[in-house]
């Protein structure tokens, strides 16, 4: 519970915040990005009345595409023509955050793995093989470090 404004808090309370309610990336290729949310990550893009009633008229000028993930996170793009590019060493860093990670069924991971090698997607590192499961690591279009990764198959 948040506090009252009579009763002051240092901090939230655990449970206050119940989940991510979306994630917003800059992008300099409106339309690149799309494919690639969209076509070869599999993302549903929202269209018109699932487009957020805040970003319509984004949406409708071209500026922003709305994506959602299975668990109903949405990924919003905004465009920005003028984004400078990404450094030229794609292993550093351009910004603060350091990856978006999708999760996967294991069975299907390496076939997302070859989706990814048929669309010449650049691959940073991986597949690798951890205890915590497999992941893979790789570019959008911007240079933005994306992982897709799945927990270890049961036996």
């Amino acid at each position: 519970m948040i506090s009252s404004p009579t009763t002051l808090s240092t901090a939230l309370v655990p449970g206050n915040l119940r989940r991510v309610h979306h994630i917003a990336l800059n992008v300099s290729n409106l339309q690149a990005s799309r494919h690639f949310y969209g076509n070869i990550l599999g993302l549903h893009e929202l269209t018109g009345e699932e487009v957020p009633s805040t970003l319509k008229s984004l949406v409708a000028a071209g500026k922003v595409a709305n994506f959602v993930t299975p668990d109903g996170t949405v990924l919003d793009l905004f465009w920005e023509p003028n984004l400078p590019p990404p450094d030229i060493d794609p292993h550093r860093a351009f910004t603060r955050a350091n990856h978006l990670a999708f999760d996967i069924d294991p069975q299907l991971f390496d076939g997302a793995v070859e989706v990814l090698r048929q669309n010449q997607v650049l691959i940073d590192s991986g597949p690798v093989s951890r205890p915590t499961g497999r992941g893979i690591y790789f570019y959008d279009p911007d240079g933005f470090l994306i992982e897709i990764r799945c927990d270890p198959i049961e036996t």
